[in-house]
C-alpha cells in the first residue's frame, strides 16, 4: 500500500465498484467469538498489568487461518471478523482501567455488580462507535498518507496477503500453547514460583529493597511487543520505587518515634509492602496524573486541528448530502448518530440502579465527544496501544471532580458519579481508538464503512456479555486490588476522585510524584511509563523488561539489520503468550473460585490440583522458577530469530 498516494487519487484493494461476500452470518459470529476470547484476556491483563495491546493484527490472522479450515471467505469477511473482534479488546480495555474503582469508594461497591458493569460497558462502547463515525472522513480519508494509523495499516497488510495467513497464524497457535502449558504447571500445580522474590534485610545496606517478578508468558509477550525502550523506561519506574524509594524511607523511619501520616504505624515496624501502600503509591499517582496530563498537553495541537477538520468536514457532507455515494463512502447516516446518543445519554441519567444525574450525563456528552476526537486522532500517530487514555481519564475525572466541588457536591454519594462519568468516557476513547484502526483497516482493502461500524456495535454487544463475568469471577475469586490482580489504573482513579472530593489526599507526597515525573521530562524520557512503573510493584515490571529485552537482542541480531515487524514471528508468538496467558489466569481464578466440602473442610479445585512444590522450595526455588522463565524467553528468542514472511501484495 502506497502511503503517500493522495487519498482523492487511493484505489482500495477491493474496486468501490465490486460487490463481494462482507457482512455474512459467518464472519459476525467468528468476530463475536474472537471479542470475547480477547475481551476476557484483556480484562485479566489489564487488571494485572495496568496497560493493554491491540488485538486487531492476531484476530485477522486467526480469521484466516479458521476460514481455511472451514471454507473459503473473502478478505472483506476477514476484515468484518477482525472489526468486531477487536471492539471487544477495546471496550474490555476501558472497563478495566475504571469500572473497578467502585470497589474502592464508598459505597461503591454496591454498584459493582454484572448489570451495572453491562449497562456501563455498552454506554461507552456504543457511544465510542457513534462518536468516531462523523470523523471517518476527516480522519480516515481525507488524512490518508499523513496519519499512518500503524496497526490499521498492518491489519490491512495481514488481510491482503491472506493466501499465507495459515503460516502466520501458526505462530499465535503457539505462542497459546506454550502459554497455556506454562502457566497450568506453574499456577495451577505448583510446580514451581510464579513471583520469585528476594527482600534485603531490614539491616542491611538496602533495607526492604525488594528485587520479584511475576514470571508468566504474558508479560513476557507484554514486553516484547511495547519494545526495550518502553520496558526500559517501565522497570526504571519501578526500581525507583523498590529500590530506591522504600529502602530510603526505611533509612529515615529506622529510628523515627512518631507515625508519619498517612500512616497508623511506626515506619520502622512496616513491610515493603506496607511502605508501598501508605507512601510510594500516593508518589506513583502523582507521577502518573503529572504523565497523563502532559501527554494530553502534547496533544492539544492535534486536538485543536482534529475539531477544526473534524466540523468543516461535517459542513460539506451536509452539502453534498444528496450526491449518490460509492459503497466505500457510506457511513450510519448522521441522523441515527445523534439520536443514538442522545437516547444512550437520557437512558443512563434515568436509570435508577446507575450512580448518574443530569449533570453527569450532560458532562458524559461534552467530555465524551471531545476525547472520542483526541483518542481517533492520536491513534491515527501512533497506535491504539500507546494510546493516552488513562491520561485522558485522569483529566476527565478531575474536572468532573472540580465541577462536583464548586457547586458544593462533596459526599461520598458523588463520588460514584464521577466515576461513572469518567469510566464512559474512558470506554469511548478506547473504542473510538480501535474503530479508527478498523475503519482505516477498511478503507485500504475496500470495504464498506457502515458495515464495519455495524460490525463494531454487534462486537460491543457480544463482549459486554462476558467482561462483568469475568471481572466478577476474578474478583471473588483473586481479589481486585490485591497482589494477584492490583488493577492500577482503577486503583489510580479511585484515588484521584476520593483525594478531590474529599479533600484529604496527602498532597505531599503528591506533588513528589510530580515532580519525579517532570523530571523524566525535562530529561527527554516519557514520563508516563516510567510513572506507571513506579505505580505497579516491581513484579510487574520486570517480567515485562525481559521480554523488551528480548526484542532488543533479535532487532540486533537479525539478519539484513531489520527489526520484528508487527507481523513477524516474535510478534505474533508474543500475541500469543498474551492470550493463552491471560486466558489461563482467568482458568485458574474460576478453578480457586470453585469449592467443595472435603474431609478436611471447604477446598477448591484448585487446591486440590496444587502440588505443594512450589510453596516448599527456598531459594534454590526463586533460582529454578527464573532459570525456566528464562528458558521460555530463550523460546521466544528462537522464534523471533526466524525468517519473516514475505507478505505479497
Amino acid at each position: 500500500m502506497d502511503q503517500n498516494t493522495k487519498s482523492s487519487e487511493f484505489q482500495p484493494y477491493i474496486s468501490p465498484k465490486d460487490f463481494i461476500p462482507e457482512f455474512t452470518p459467518k464472519a459476525i459470529i467468528l468476530g463475536a467469538i474472537f471479542g470475547i476470547i480477547f475481551g476476557a484476556a484483556t480484562v485479566y491483563l489489564g487488571l494485572k498489568v495496568g496497560l493493554t495491546v491491540s488485538a486487531s493484527i492476531p484476530i485477522a490472522v486467526l480469521a484466516i487461518s479458521v476460514f481455511k479450515k472451514i471454507g473459503k471467505a473473502t478478505i472483506l469477511e476477514n476484515n468484518i471478523v477482525q472489526t468486531i473482534g477487536s471492539a471487544g479488546e477495546s471496550v474490555a480495555a476501558g472497563v478495566v482501567f475504571t469500572i473497578p474503582a467502585l470497589l474502592f469508594l464508598p459505597g461503591g461497591g454496591d454498584y459493582f455488580k454484572y448489570f451495572q458493569i453491562f449497562i456501563l460497558a455498552l454506554a461507552g462502547g456504543i457511544l465510542g462507535v457513534l462518536f468516531m463515525i462523523p470523523l471517518r472522513r476527516s480522519l480516515i480519508v481525507k488524512e490518508h498518507g499523513k496519519l499512518p494509523f500503524p496497526e490499521g495499516t498492518a491489519c490491512a497488510d495481514v488481510l491482503v496477503a491472506g493466501e499465507k495467513g495459515g503460516k502466520l497464524a501458526q505462530k499465535v497457535f503457539y505462542g497459546l500453547g506454550i502459554a497455556f502449558a506454562y502457566k497450568t504447571l506453574m499456577s495451577i500445580f505448583g510446580l514451581w514460583k510464579d513471583v520469585p522474590t528476594y527482600v534485603f534485610s531490614k539491616k542491611s545496606s538496602l533495607p526492604n529493597g525488594t528485587i520479584n517478578g511475576e514470571i508468566t508468558p504474558e508479560l513476557l509477550g507484554v514486553g516484547y511487543i511495547i519494545g526495550p525502550k518502553i520496558a526500559g523506561i517501565m522497570v526504571g519506574g519501578g526500581v525507583l520505587s523498590w529500590l530506591v524509594l522504600i529502602p530510603l524511607i526505611s533509612l529515615l523511619g529506622e529510628n523515627l518515634g512518631t507515625v508519619f501520616a498517612p500512616a497508623d504505624k511506626l515506619i520502622a515496624d512496616m513491610s515493603p509492602k506496607e511502605i508501598w501502600s501508605n507512601y510510594i503509591r500516593y508518589i506513583g499517582a502523582g507521577a502518573v496524573t503529572f504523565g497523563g496530563v502532559v501527554t494530553l498537553i502534547k496533544s492539544f495541537p492535534t486536538i485543536i486541528n482534529a475539531f477544526k477538520d473534524s466540523f468543516k468536514d461535517l459542513k460539506e457532507n451536509k452539502g453534498n448530502s444528496k450526491q449518490e455515494k460509492d459503497r466505500t463512502e457510506k457511513d450510519i447516516p448522521l441522523v441515527f448518530v445523534l439520536i443514538g446518543s442522545v437516547v444512550l445519554v437520557i437512558f443512563m441519567a434515568v436509570i435508577p440502579s446507575i450512580p448518574t444525574n443530569l449533570l453527569s450525563a450532560l458532562m458524559i456528552i461534552i467530555f465524551g465527544f471531545f476525547f472520542v476526537t483526541v483518542s481517533s486522532r492520536i491513534v491515527g500517530l501512533i497506535g491504539s496501544s500507546s494510546n493516552p487514555i488513562s491520561g485522558m481519564t485522569i483529566a476527565t475525572l478531575m474536572a468532573t471532580s472540580l465541577i462536583f466541588v464548586a457547586v458544593g457536591w462533596t459526599d461520598d454519594i458523588y463520588q460514584p458519579i464521577a466515576l461513572v462519568v469518567g469510566s464512559i468516557v474512558c470506554i469511548a476513547s478506547a473504542n473510538a481508538g480501535a474503530t479508527s484502526q478498523d475503519l482505516k483497516t477498511g478503507y485500504i482493502v475496500g470495504a464498506t464503512p457502515i458495515k464495519q461500524q455495524i460490525g463494531l456495535i454487534i462486537g460491543v454487544l457480544a463482549s459486554v456479555f462476558v467482561i462483568g463475568f469475568t471481572l466478577l469471577i476474578l474478583n471473588d475469586a483473586l481479589g481486585i486490588g490485591s497482589d494477584k490482580l492490583p488493577a492500577p489504573q482503577a486503583t489510580l482513579m479511585a484515588t484521584v476522585i476520593k483525594g478531590l472530593l474529599s479533600q484529604n489526599l496527602p498532597w505531599g507526597l503528591v506533588l513528589v510524584g510530580m515532580g519525579i515525573a517532570a523530571v523524566m521530562e525535562l530529561s527527554g524520557v516519557r514520563s508516563l511509563p516510567f510513572a506507571v512503573g513506579a505505580y505497579l510493584p516491581l513484579s510487574v515490571s520486570t517480567p515485562i523488561f525481559v521480554g523488551g529485552m528480548v526484542k532488543y537482542f533479535v532487532d540486533t541480531f537479525k539478519k539484513g539489520g531489520e527489526s520484528d515487524s508487527e507481523i513477524g514471528p516474535g510478534a505474533l508468538l508474543s500475541s500469543g503468550l498474551i492470550a493463552g496467558g491471560a486466558l489461563t489466569g482467568i482458568l485458574y481464578a474460576v478453578l480457586v473460585g470453585t469449592t467443595f466440602e472435603t474431609a478436611s473442610g471447604e477446598s477448591s479445585i484448585a487446591e486440590m490440583l496444587n502440588s505443594g512444590i512450589a510453596e516448599s522450595m527456598g531459594l534454590e526455588g526463586d533460582f529454578i522458577s527464573v532459570v525456566i522463565f528464562l528458558a521460555m524467553a530463550a523460546v521466544l528468542f528462537k522464534f523471533a530469530m526466524g525468517k519473516e514472511e514475505k507478505l505479497e501484495k
